[in-house]
């Protein structure tokens, strides 16, 4: 696997690009040179400088013909699930063919060394042993395994987690505790957010609360964009003797990251975000030696107690999405993920930055590097209500064409979320800036 970028490098770039978006829609004035992308070219990291290669359109060009985008909307909410790629989606196509004509002399000859070659693939990408893997069919249902087989938490004792977690995550939390007689504490993530705040909200909640013992963090946040300083928070809570579990749905393959940079035991995360695997797949890891936290699923038998695999059973897998994943990371690995972090942060400042200071418009991700990265929610006027985020969206949708999607569960209301990736352009964000100032304008 190439080499990449230490987060630290890409946060110290990622700052230069804030500064340099700020006079993007002017610098789009100029006429670029004529290009006709190739879907065929193959396609190598950006060897330049972070800062240029976010802004070098033929480049991006030549990346964004490797999708096949709809006409019939400017689609900003690439956070549901990532769209694959021509090359991963044609190879999808040959493996559910092969697997639809070999059938079970394929599923049981030569599947399974494919699948322990896919669980490789992951493990090399997340920085973790293939051992502390086991796939699953998303973030979610490997998160529903941890949180609810952990089996630490006793009588009297509190489990936590904040406003922007997801609800699905939250809603596991709840029936832990329940169902073991414990509390539920929860925290509001300061709004606007900052490293030290953060941190403080949450020294302050784990100090009173001494007998939390499962902390939910979610690394990348699917409300606002926030990314937590994950590593730090978690160093916290095991110096109170608090486990962490952590959502990284969002994150692998969204911006540089590994699990020793979470120093977390316990991480759901996804393949079909960020990654662009088909839709259906996902990952859980537990870090070597803490197995025994998680009780088995169901008591399965079909794979040793001090196998990660006797902690989630999906049955048979979809054959053709394992296939299809290391694909998918190949596809990643040849853009590079700081440069395709770097790009995503230039996207999403064009736009942030050109309605910042609009009035009545409300940002919801700080300008730190280190704290956001394609995904951002915005608020106009201060509403915060479900009815006018969904009415924003819908605006946005029905009248410039623009399509984003309303959150919720925020402590000081709803938002707007707004996701770019690598098919979309300038001219993308622009268009949404566009569209936000008219709205705010009309009060």
């Amino acid at each position: 696997m190439p080499t990449h970028r230490s987060r630290r490098d890409f946060v110290k770039h990622a700052a230069l690009l804030g500064a340099a978006a700020v006079a993007a829609p002017q610098a789009a004035a100029a006429t670029p040179a004529p290009f006709t992308p190739d879907r065929h070219a193959p396609l190598t990291p950006h060897p330049g400088a972070l800062a240029d290669v976010a802004r070098d359109e033929a480049y991006w060009a030549t990346v964004a013909a490797q999708y096949r985008i709809t006409p019939r909307t400017t689609n900003l909410e690439a956070g549901y699930f990532g769209m694959m790629a021509l090359p991963v989606l044609e190879a999808y196509h040959r493996y559910i063919d092969r697997a639809n004509s070999e059938s079970s002399y394929f599923a049981r000859r030569e599947y399974p060394a494919m699948f322990r070659a896919a669980r490789e693939r992951v493990a090399a990408f997340v920085g973790a042993k293939p051992t502390e893997l086991a796939f699953s069919r998303g973030a979610t249902e490997a998160l529903q395994a941890l949180i609810g087989q952990y089996n630490r938490v006793q009588a009297g004792d509190t489990v936590m987690y904040a406003d922007l977690d997801y609800n699905a995550m939250q809603w596991a939390m709840n029936a832990l505790a329940a169902r073991c007689n414990a509390k539920v504490v929860t925290l509001d993530i300061p709004e606007p957010a900052s490293h030290d705040a953060i941190l403080a909200a949450y020294t302050t909640a784990l100090d009173a609360n001494p007998r939390t013992k499962l902390l939910l963090l979610t690394h990348c946040n699917n409300k606002t964009g926030l990314l937590l300083p994950v590593g730090a928070i978690a160093r916290l809570a095991r110096a109170r003797g608090v486990d962490v579990v952590v959502d990284a749905a969002h994150s692998f393959g969204q911006v540089p990251l590994t699990m020793a940079d979470m120093d977390a035991d316990f991480v759901g995360l996804n393949l079909h975000k960020w990654i662009g695997a088909p839709v259906g797949a996902g990952a859980l890891y537990i870090r070597e030696g803490r197995l025994s936290a998680i009780d088995r699923a169901h008591a399965d038998e079909s794979a040793p107690a001090d196998r990660i695999e006797s902690r989630i059973h999906t049955g048979t897998t979809h054959f053709p999405t394992v296939m299809t994943i290391p694909d998918a990371i190949d596809f990643q690995l040849s853009i590079g993920i700081p440069q395709k972090a770097a790009r995503l942060r230039y996207l999403r400042d064009r736009w942030v930055h050109a309605v910042a200071d609009v009035k009545g418009v409300t940002i919801l991700t700080p300008e730190d590097a280190a704290l956001t990265g394609a995904i951002t929610g915005f608020r106009l006027h201060g509403r915060g209500t479900g009815e006018a985020n969904r009415a924003l969206a819908a605006t946005l949708h029905d009248e410039f064409g623009v399509f984003t999607f309303q959150r919720t569960g925020l402590a000081k209301g709803d938002c707007v979320r707004v996701t770019p990736t690598l098919y979309n352009t300038p001219a993308d964000a622009d268009k949404l800036a566009a569209a936000i100032r008219t709205i705010a304008a009309r009060g």
